[in-house]
């Protein structure tokens, strides 16, 4: 079961970042400059470390995180959202005057 998801205006800016720059794959590190922006990068650009955990794709598009960011998001479910802005300096969302934002909602724990 994927854990993240996107609203119809994420999936329309990623399209429009796709027939710019090809096949993309995001990332959540969680760092100080990342925050709440996941960063999207050209597939092939950013290396997936060992231990970052896929949680699905949007827009065919892989969603990667940081162990220790999933570590601490594990119980939460992942809307990726559009809002205005600049993106994350090396993110292709960057100078579109939109960017990419996270957006969680605690999910159920089966107990």
């Amino acid at each position: 079961m994927d854990k993240v998801t996107a609203t119809p205006e994420a999936l329309q800016l990623l399209e429009e970042i796709v027939a710019d720059h090809g096949p993309v794959l995001f990332h959540q590190s969680g760092g100080c400059c990342d925050g709440s922006s996941p960063m999207c990068y050209p597939q092939g650009d950013f290396i997936i470390g060992d231990r970052d955990v896929k949680l699905g794709e949007i827009g065919g598009a892989p969603f990667y995180i940081s162990a220790s960011q999933y570590e601490a998001w594990k119980h939460t479910d992942l809307l990726i959202d559009v809002v205005p802005g600049r993106g994350g300096m090396f993110s292709l969302d960057n100078g579109r005057e939109r960017r990419f934002l996270t957006r969680s909602t605690l999910c159920a724990v089966d107990g």
